[in-house]
């Protein structure tokens, strides 16, 4: 980074590092044939669905309960207490009209996905959703879900977009679309592929990318979008995560820290779930199956709290939110883990 900063930190121009970047992606992501770089995974998610909307001619989208997509107007939406529900507003700001074309469903739930796409798909433009929800936590998806999903909206000409933000690269190199086998239309990816610096990007089929300015006439721009900065760091990143066995090595840690978060709760005695798909994980206090935002609202979020504070306590600083995913990383040894083990017994056993 200190070696591209020398030569400039941006020029409100393509760069041969961000070629160099998008080239590491593609390979990486099966369904991922063009891309565009962005500077958030807000701006990633809402130029896929706009690029979506101008490919299809339609302006309704699905989302799906529990999903954080960033903060577009159109996005800041939930679900009501319907298995089928027309978006209102979630945030003060954002029109009622924007939130009208906005419709949230349960994740998990294949027969409501059917029924409702089957009475508005010629409305619809797209679905998006986080094939692994980690803003609520971390809830995988059911048997067939995706599979639900990837085939209804193939059937009814509807783009499938996964947000890959938080499941890029930390579910498996290929994201979670690989570790699923599940190819979406577009795909949104940020963090991870810039190192830690503000990045963001999307693509998917060349078609559909195809339709994006100057190439075609849906628009899209961004001065800093692409900075050599950011595309430095992420190339960097991508080559540390392509080494052989890194994977492995993150896989091997994260059965080791399940197994002695599952075993500290056991010997604590107190009821716990626990949930992750590869390095993403999350602990919830309570004894019924989470698999979607209203499971994982019976979660005991007093007791996390407490939980929270003692672990900190010990060391140990955890994102600070029952509903916030937490992620393995390379930096973590063995001690760390058994540390963190040794700290969740302790905690557990101060606040049964």
């Amino acid at each position: 980074m200190k070696e591209a900063a020398e030569k400039g930190t941006s020029f409100g121009a393509p760069t041969a590092l961000e070629i160099e970047l998008a080239r590491l992606i593609v390979a990486a992501v099966p369904s991922i044939e063009k891309i565009r770089m962005v500077n958030s995974g807000t701006e990633a998610t809402m130029s896929a669905i706009r690029a979506a909307r101008g490919f299809t001619g339609r302006d309704k989208i699905i989302k799906f309960e529990g999903c954080y997509h960033g903060h577009a107007d159109g996005l800041l939406v939930k679900a009501g207490s319907g298995a089928m529900t027309f978006g209102v507003p979630d945030s003060p700001g954002v029109p009622k009209s924007y939130a009208r074309n906005t419709i949230t469903l349960p994740f998990n739930d294949s027969a409501a996905f059917k029924d409702l796409i089957a009475k508005e798909w010629k409305s619809l433009a797209c679905v998006i959703t986080e094939p692994v929800v980690g803003n609520i936590g971390c809830v995988p998806p059911a048997n067939g879900f995706l599979e639900t999903l990837r085939k209804e909206t193939e059937k009814y000409g509807i783009i499938l977009i996964f947000d890959e933000v938080m499941t890029g690269f930390r579910v498996s190199f290929g994201g979670a679309q690989a570790y699923y086998g599940i190819k979406p239309d577009l795909t949104c990816l940020g963090k991870v592929i810039g190192g830690g610096l503000p990045v963001g990007a999307y693509g998917g089929k060349k078609e559909i990318m195809s339709l994006i300015c100057p190439e075609g006439p849906v628009y899209q721009a961004g001065t800093l979008s692409g900075n050599p900065l950011a595309m430095t760091a992420g190339i960097e990143t991508l080559k540390i995560l392509m080494r052989s066995g890194t994977y492995e090595k993150l896989e091997a840690r994260m059965q080791q820290l399940e197994s002695g978060l599952k075993d500290a709760a056991e010997r604590a005695g107190v009821p716990t779930k626990f949930y992750r798909a590869g390095s993403m994980f999350c602990t919830y206090f309570t004894d019924r199956e989470v698999v979607d935002y209203r499971t994982a609202k019976y979660a005991d979020t007093e007791r996390f709290s407490r939980y929270f504070c003692g672990m900190l306590d010990r060391g140990i600083y955890l994102a600070p939110s029952q509903f916030e995913a937490g992620f393995m990383s390379l930096a973590h040894s063995k001690t760390d883990i058994d540390k963190t083990v040794k700290a969740v017994y302790e905690t557990l056993k101060e606040i049964r």
